[in-house]
């Protein structure tokens, strides 16, 4: 793992560490993978995860870094949960999250948001701890909710982009900005497509 860190590319004249090129490039597939409800999401989830990890740690992000750990405990979890409920017709079954799942889901993204923030500042593992907080809640709460089958959990994405653009870019990640912003656009995507999924299916329950 130490040469992918150690070798870079030159990508538009800017060098960049091949296990931030293809972590990021295997994040990326994970869109795709999962607009289509594909098993396959998880287990490319898994081996971004391992390389943005290492590329997190170097640059001194620890809300990033731990956040690679936890998604990758849910990749697994959505791994098996996907195999449990898969349609014969549409794949994976989708749902719209509930009022109350909703409210909870807020609930849990501004009190994790606190008090993870509060964590990484006192352990000095994070130059920006709120930002860098936020992203690893929300991240953690979009896979969860991905793993349930919630619709929603493409708009809680659009929160986390719109917090970590800025943050890689302030971060020096700048490869790994641009991929947050061709998320936004693609999570809008893919968020149409479960919304419709939703709509021709009978709800779900993991």
């Amino acid at each position: 793992m130490g040469v992918l860190l150690e070798t870079s590319v030159s990508v538009f004249g800017q060098r960049i560490a091949l296990a931030e090129l293809f972590g990021q490039a295997f994040a990326l597939a994970v869109v795709f993978l999962a607009r289509r409800r594909t098993l396959w999401t998880w287990p490319v989830q898994l081996a971004s995860v391992v390389l943005l990890f290492t590329v997190y740690v170097s640059a001194h992000l620890g809300g990033l870094a731990v956040r690679q750990v936890v998604v990758g405990v849910i990749a697994v979890y959505g791994w098996w949960a996907w195999a449990r409920h898969r349609d014969p017709v549409f794949g994976v079954a989708v749902r719209r999250a509930r009022p109350a799942e909703l409210v909870a889901t807020a609930a849990v993204f501004v009190a994790g948001t606190a008090g993870f923030a509060l964590l990484l500042d006192a352990l000095d593992a994070s130059w920006a701890p709120w930002p860098d907080a936020a992203i690893f809640v929300g991240t953690v709460l979009a896979f969860a909710m991905q793993a349930w089958g919630l619709v929603e959990f493409w708009l809680v994405w659009l929160v986390v982009d719109a917090i970590g653009i800025p943050l890689q870019l302030h971060g020096g990640l700048w490869f790994s900005a641009v991929v947050y912003t061709v998320f936004a656009a693609l999570v809008v995507h893919g968020w149409i497509s479960w919304y419709r999924s939703a709509r021709r299916q009978v709800p779900a329950t993991v």
